[in-house]
This record gives C-alpha cells, sequence and structure tokens, in this order.
C-alpha cells in the first residue's frame, strides 16, 4: 500500500514541504484518465533530489506520494481560486496546464468524490504538516516553512512569455517577517546565474497563505522555480545533474538565510 506521504523529522526550525513531487495514482482511477492524465506531466519532478541538502541542515520534510492530479495539496480544502479572475488549476484537477482533458469521457469525478479524495489524500497530509509546524515551535519557540515547487517555463494559460528562473512568494509580504523575506532577496541578489522575482505570478499558494502567521511566530515562503535550471523541460523529464549543480548552492543559500533571520525575528 503507498502511503499518503512521507514525513522525517529533523532537529532544526525548518519544515520543507513537496507538495507537488508525487507521482502515485491509484489503479482504479488510472483506467478513468487519458494518457495525457496518466503522463502526470505538471508533477514537480525531482525536488527532493534537488533539496539534497536538506538533511545536512536538519530541516523536516514532508513529501508527498500522489500526483496533483489525484487532489492538489496545494488548493484550499473548499476550492477557492488563490487568483481570482486569473486561470487556475483546482483541488481536484480535471485538465492539465495545457488544457489536455486528465480523465475520459463521463469519467470525470463528481463533487462526492472530492469529497471523499479530500478526505483520503489532502487532510492527511495537512494534518501532518500543522502537526509538524506545532512540534518545531514547541521545540524551538519558532517555525519556518519553506514550500517547494518547480513549473515549466512556458505555460500560457497562466502566464505570458517565459517566467523568471526562481519566484519568490510570501503571499505580497503577510506570510512571514519582513527580515526574512529581505534575507531571501539579498541571497538572490548576491548570484547572477539566475533571473528571480518575488512576489510576481506565483505570490505562495494555500500553503504558505495558510500557515504562515508572522504573528504566531510561524514564518511560510514559497519557491516556484523553473524545471529548466535543474533539469529538461520536456518528456521523459530528465534531471540534469551539472543544471542542478548550479542552482543548488544558490537554493540553498536561500534556505539558511531565511533560517538565520527567522532566528533573529521569532
Amino acid at each position: 500500500m503507498v502511503e499518503n506521504f512521507s514525513l522525517t523529522t529533523g532537529s532544526a526550525p525548518i519544515l520543507i514541504s513537496f507538495p507537488h513531487v508525487g507521482t502515485e495514482i491509484p489503479n482504479a482511477l488510472a483506467g478513468r484518465m487519458t494518457d495525457a492524465g496518466r503522463a502526470i506531466g505538471d508533477t514537480d519532478w525531482y525536488l527532493p533530489r534537488l533539496y539534497n541538502f536538506a538533511q545536512a541542515l536538519g530541516a523536516s520534510t514532508i513529501v508527498a506520494c500522489f500526483s496533483r492530479y489525484v487532489i492538489d495539496l496545494n488548493r484550499p480544502p473548499e476550492d477557492a481560486n488563490l487568483y481570482p479572475g486569473q486561470e487556475a488549476t483546482g483541488l481536484v484537477p480535471v485538465d492539465t496546464f495545457g488544457k489536455e482533458r486528465i480523465y475520459l469521457p463521463d469519467a470525470a469525478p463528481d463533487a462526492e468524490e472530492f469529497a471523499v479524495r479530500r478526505a483520503n489524500f489532502w487532510l492527511p497530509y495537512h494534518a501532518a504538516l500543522v502537526a509538524e509546524l506545532a512540534r518545531i515551535k514547541q521545540q524551538h519557540g519558532w517555525a519556518l516553512l519553506w514550500d517547494a515547487h518547480s513549473i515549466v517555463s512556458c505555460v500560457p494559460r497562466f502566464f505570458p512569455g517565459k517566467l523568471p528562473d526562481l519566484n519568490l512568494g510570501t503571499a505580497d509580504g503577510e506570510s512571514c517577517g519582513a527580515a526574512i523575506q529581505a534575507a531571501v532577496e539579498d541571497s538572490l541578489r548576491a548570484q547572477s546565474d539566475f533571473n528571480w522575482v518575488v512576489n510576481g505570478r506565483f505570490k505562495g499558494g494555500y500553503i504558505t497563505r495558510r500557515y504562515g502567521r508572522p504573528a504566531q511566530r510561524i514564518h511560510a515562503l514559497q519557491l516556484e522555480m523553473c524545471c529548466r535550471t535543474y533539469m529538461e523541460e520536456a518528456p521523459p523529464w530528465r534531471f540534469d545533474d551539472a543544471r542542478a549543480n548550479g542552482v543548488r548552492p544558490v537554493l540553498q543559500a536561500c534556505v539558511q538565510s531565511a533560517l538565520a533571520a527567522a532566528a533573529k525575528v521569532r
């Protein structure tokens, strides 16, 4: 039996969340999907491998096992659009980023199935995330949540042209202390290999917005990065060690900067 997620408990006051890296799809569900659905092309490929420095930092990690096509763990449980007026995929997606149908005709899930998936897949991940943040805060007096994501560079449905390499989101500064955001910006500014933006097209999804509570000493940031920085952006979606070795030090510097700043902010 496939577990919903994998949780590794660390010693440092940081939790790194990987909600979109899962590739599992229950067999009964896969049988109702189109080829595009079974291809799970919108996966945040290989991110735990890219963030292989997490254990050395003492970070806790929570890694989703099931595909975002089963349930999107970074969407609100009531399926509200996080970017009103803009294109978005839902809590239980029915089409891909490229607007390809995920389900065969007459096989899309109904409201009852939405509720079942929310209970079976969405709630356990979030319950574990909440519990781990509470444990970290109890132990250290504060907690930092880093929500890790990746996406292909060009998705006309969501944004024109090419997305910047690194996209930091803090819900327009509401999900973390200002000094923490500034520290990560300084780390991004210190490197010259990758272009970046703060609170641009991606301001942080449900996880960042829901759990980032600076007044309660829980700070959250989302980093949405382009796949091109560490892998090939087309099937078979191969990991590229040379590219990864170039961007990984930048990621590590950003995470460490956020941790150091959060320790002072409390």
